[in-house]
């Protein structure tokens, strides 16, 4: 089986962590002999015109079984250039946002399958309306964390490696403090309630992001709405406690883990969890299972079994 993955999740010195996600699954399905080319654009209403071209000059001369787009206008720059069958995944901001989201959701109307990277897109979140859900022609297909990198460190070591005090109070704010959806806000004010140190991801690159989430007491997810949450699985996967409103993989990853917290978010309620960690030397909660069931690995599998649905089994 031949795949075309096309992607507008470019990483750039202010996010390197960018659309790794899609670089993880890409590399597991190719662990799994199915050929993968990789074809990225950047971001930008400029961009756009100039890829569609690109892509259909790269249809005409190479022969694919299959395009998978990643993010609604990867998706149409694919539709625009012919690409069939194709498969879109949305992520997010590509379903919850004002103008894109509208496009997200007649552009689902148009391809073989839409695929959400959890079941929260195909419905509303944070007042805004999600995808469409087409019997035969809607699945939800995340990607996962690689488990190869996200693993649990001793945390005098994580915090020796970054810099950090040994005996600080640190939170932990994994996701780019500018973006407004993420809620940076609560987690200063909460940070501040606690007497804790906040650190923050955004332009942390991916090799590192172990050592931030092992260094921290416990992590947190304050935003208004996630496509699927992978800080989330990240920090389980690391066994670092995950305190999250209930948006994205949230309710369903955190229910059964205990010394996590899935609830909206509420200044009391959430230092009550948070302080309860920061008093501990060395808190760590059982997430290891969770995060496997939904790994990079496991999540490229189900992937592939979707290609061969549409592809009437026999693309392999």
């Amino acid at each position: 089986m031949r795949v075309l993955v096309v992607t507008n999740f470019e990483p750039d010195p202010t996010a390197p962590q960018r659309g790794r996600w899609v670089v993880d699954q890409v590399n597991e399905m190719r662990r799994r002999d199915i050929e993968v080319d990789l074809f990225t654009l950047p971001g930008g209403r400029s961009e756009y015109a100039p890829a569609v071209r690109r892509l259909r000059e790269l249809l005409r001369e190479r022969s694919f079984d299959l395009v998978h787009a990643h993010y609604g206008l990867a998706g149409w720059c694919a539709k625009l250039a012919g690409a069939s069958p194709l498969v879109v995944t949305f992520h997010g901001t590509d379903v919850r946002h004002p103008v894109v989201g509208a496009m997200s959701r007649r552009l689902v109307h148009r391809i073989d399958l839409s695929a959400g990277v959890s079941r929260a897109l195909f419905g509303p979140e944070g007042g805004r309306p999600g995808l469409p859900r087409l019997p035969g022609a809607s699945a939800v297909l995340p990607c996962g964390p690689d488990l190869a990198r996200f693993v649990p460190i001793p945390r005098a070591d994580a915090r020796r490696s970054l810099g950090l005090d040994p005996e600080g109070r640190y939170l932990f704010f994994p996701a780019n403090p500018t973006r407004p959806e993420k809620r940076h806000d609560r987690a200063a004010a909460l940070a501040a309630a606690c007497d804790a140190d906040l650190l923050t991801g955004g332009s942390i690159e991916p090799e590192q992001m172990a050592l931030w989430f092992n260094a921290a007491n416990a992590v947190l997810v304050t935003s208004e709405y996630e496509g699927f949450g992978m800080a989330c699985l990240e920090a389980l996967a690391c066994g670092v406690p995950v305190l999250s409103t209930p948006v994205g993989i949230s309710p369903h990853a955190l229910a059964r883990i205990d010394g996590c917290l899935c609830a909206y978010y509420e200044t009391g309620t959430w230092k009550s969890a948070a302080n309860a960690h920061l008093e501990a030397s060395d808190p760590r909660v059982e997430g290891a299972a969770t995060a496997a069931a939904f790994s990079a690995g496991r999540m490229a599998e189900r992937v592939i079994r979707a290609y061969s649905e549409i592809l009437g089994n026999d693309g392999g």
